[in-house]
């Protein structure tokens, strides 16, 4: 139903916005479809991360390990990960959903999450290099701690 109304206004938005200026609504749709063709190979290979995610680590394996009682366990496993694993968030968000449908619960997705976009493990050398230890430590540090208590936050509102 959500899709049927978010696309419903958008059409009319397009119907609106083509009364009033057709020659702007055209390069706008010109340009839209061309970054749309651009975008489906990065389409094409959320779906297949997504899919072999989902072949190697089953519904049920990913609920006993993130699903259930969002335990401390849970939080710091899937804290970890995120920590560790750099994937684009166009790539994190379809997972997260797939994950959540999978059986995970909402407090190791957020905490996945937030500390895939938060911490930078994968960036380390090139903080380190650029700025300093110290700052890097620190920044990484906050930001931990930052995206576990947004996730266990989440968890709660959720």
């Amino acid at each position: 139903m959500t899709a049927l109304v978010i696309n419903g206004i958008t059409i009319l938005i397009l119907i609106w916005s083509l009364r009033k200026s057709p020659a702007k609504t055209k390069q706008a749709l010109k340009i839209a479809f061309k970054r749309g063709r651009s975008l489906a190979p990065l389409m094409l290979l959320i779906l297949i991360v997504i899919g072999l995610l989902l072949a190697f680590f089953p519904p049920k394996i990913i609920e006993q390990y993130l699903g259930g009682e969002n335990s401390l366990g849970q939080l710091i496993l899937a804290g970890g990960i995120g920590s560790l694993v750099m994937v684009p968030s166009l790539i994190a968000f379809p997972l997260a959903g797939s994950l959540l449908d999978a059986g995970a619960g909402y407090t190791p997705i957020a905490a996945f999450i937030t500390t895939l976009t938060m911490v930078g493990f994968v960036s380390l050398p090139l903080e380190l290099k650029e700025m300093g230890r110290r700052l890097t430590l620190h920044r990484n540090l906050f930001a931990l701690i930052s995206a576990l208590l947004i996730a266990m936050v989440m968890g709660v509102i959720l």
